[in-house]
């Protein structure tokens, strides 16, 4: 069963959302925010498999939230649902630690699969948008350190060769599908240097590892 919490400042939106969750035989709600102060200490008291969480909400946004929740260790993942589809909100939602980004108006289907999804540890946003995301924005990425910024990261430098490689072309946007075939690996094999890069990195899922690639710069802006 995929526990939910809905964060969001309309009542009817979020009567509508749990009418929808709860139709699921795998999915119950398990409590409902009306701003972001209220997400913080419900997934904190509930500890939710999945949040759905609004952007803008009264005092503490949801981008803040998320920030808060990812930040307390929390278990929770994050599922960022909201009207505005700017670029700038996926990019900020995504870089707080959200695991993924919907809009309102998505098909009902779209939101079910994107819930189970985020669940199960997969990312809702294609790396490929995350990359465009990232080129887009990457004036706000942190200055360089001096050094080498890559193998200055302890994370980065726990990485075996190969793992840094396959972590590179992760920041490209490349699928397990298309790192298999271009560096002649069998797709198995990428899936387990991929769980394996995640749990060195302490990447939550792999929109963060796309984004850790930029942060050290093996990856760079377009």
């Amino acid at each position: 069963m995929t526990t939910v919490l809905i964060a969001d400042d309309q009542a009817m939106q979020r009567f509508g959302f749990r009418m929808l969750l709860e139709s699921q035989d795998d999915m119950t709600v398990v409590g409902e925010a009306a701003n972001g102060t209220e997400a913080v200490s419900l997934v904190a008291r509930h500890h939710p498999d999945v949040a759905l969480m609004d952007i803008r909400m009264p005092g503490l946004d949801g981008i803040e939230a998320t920030r808060r929740i990812i930040k307390s260790g929390s278990r929770t993942r994050v599922l960022i649902v909201t009207t505005f589809d700017l670029d700038e909100y996926a990019y900020d939602g995504l870089r707080a630690g959200a695991s993924g980004f919907l809009v309102k108006d998505a098909l009902p289907e779209e939101l079910l699969s994107g819930i189970r999804a985020v669940s199960s540890g997969d990312a809702v946003v294609a790396p490929s948008l995350t990359r465009r995301l990232l080129d887009a924005y990457a004036h706000h990425l942190p200055a360089a350190p001096g050094g080498n910024p890559v193998m200055g990261d302890r994370r980065i430098a726990s990485l075996t060769e190969r793992e840094r490689e396959i972590l590179a072309v992760i920041g490209q946007g490349w699928t397990n599908t298309e790192i298999a075939a271009r560096l002649h690996l069998a797709e198995s094999t990428v899936k387990t240097h991929v769980t394996r890069i995640l749990a060195k990195t302490g990447s939550r899922d792999r929109i963060q590892a796309v984004i850790l690639a930029y942060d050290t710069r093996m990856v760079n802006p377009r």
